[in-house]
């Protein structure tokens, strides 16, 4: 199943199927997490809210947390092929919009191109 299938999927089966869009997760973490845990069903009580469980699992979840932990800083060994991926394969900086620093823009209106052949008639906009 391709993206655009699970798209349409989450659009007829939206208790089932929940799409999240970085942007979003960035603009407002706390939101999302809720909205996950909703979804999950496992909402966040009064008390975890009035603790502030969410901020503090949304900040230990964080770009700068998550870059920052010991494991992030190791490098990995894939037994797939061999290699070791360093850090820096895994995280950029984390912000919406850094994907123009790594492709030119020859490449930006292929992709541009491509996707919106792809996405033609679903709905869905990136």
């Amino acid at each position: 199943m391709g993206e655009l299938e699970y798209w349409r999927e989450s659009k007829r089966r939206q208790e089932k199927v929940m799409f999240l869009k970085y942007e979003e997760m960035i603009e407002d973490p706390a939101r999302v997490l809720r909205k996950m845990a909703e979804f999950l069903g496992c909402p966040f009580s009064e008390e975890e809210e009035e603790e502030g469980t969410v901020e503090k699992l949304v900040k230990h979840c964080s770009f700068k947390s998550l870059v920052n932990a010991e494991e992030s800083k190791k490098a990995s060994y894939d037994p797939w092929n061999g290699l070791t991926v360093k850090k820096s394969s895994f995280f950029r900086k984390g912000i919406v919009g850094d994907w123009a620093a790594h492709l030119s823009p020859e490449m930006a209106r292929k992709m541009d191109a491509i996707t919106g052949e792809k996405l033609k008639g679903s709905g869905l906009r990136l």
